[in-house]
């Protein structure tokens, strides 16, 4: 099983991290890329990092899902990349994980694949997640569709993606050996 994560220009780094190293811990296959032809991706903290591939290296057909990691400017990019939209509609049109934290969630909503879903963002987004139920929990799951609030809750948007991905004993194994919980 495999899982890709876009890393664009202004991304929030401890959201990306937590989530790829908790991920990699359950054994699922992460891969990274950058919206750019540039492998080295600054975050919105001036912290850079090496991406697995480009945006013109990935195939979507090879994955079973994506996740956005929030942050600004990297949300907004996100949200203008028409290639992350279409990513979006594929994988939310076959029922494959199709998740976002923070400001990540601005993705999902232009994309329009929200309606009449529970979903979650940083405070003062919440405008862009069009027709969603926009929930004040820290992580929202409704159905293939898991939205996270922002960083302080990016270990139990993670866990989500685990038990949605492998099971929830896996999950609970990953949250016992993080000390986390």
């Amino acid at each position: 099983m495999k899982i890709m994560i876009p890393l664009a220009e202004g991304f929030e780094e401890t959201e990306a991290i937590t989530i790829i190293d908790l991920l990699r811990r359950a054994q699922i296959e992460t891969i990274t890329f950058s919206l750019s032809e540039k492998k080295l991706v600054k975050g919105s903290h001036d912290i850079c990092v090496q991406a697995d591939l480009t945006i013109n290296e990935i195939q979507k057909e090879d994955f079973f899902g994506i996740v956005l990691p929030g942050g600004m400017p990297g949300s907004s990019h996100l949200r203008d990349s028409d290639k992350i939209i279409d990513f979006i509609h594929y994988f939310n049109s076959k029922k494959l994980l199709t998740a976002a934290i923070c400001a990540a969630p601005i993705a999902l909503g232009k994309a329009g694949i929200l309606k009449g879903i529970s979903a979650c963002c940083y405070p003062g987004f919440e405008d862009q997640l069009t027709d969603a139920l926009v929930s004040n929990n820290g992580v929202c799951v409704d159905g293939n569709i898991l939205t996270g609030k922002s960083l302080g809750f990016a270990i139990p948007f993670s866990l989500e993606i685990i038990k949605f991905l492998v099971n929830e004993e896996t999950a609970n194994k990953i949250s016992a050996g993080i000390l986390w919980g």
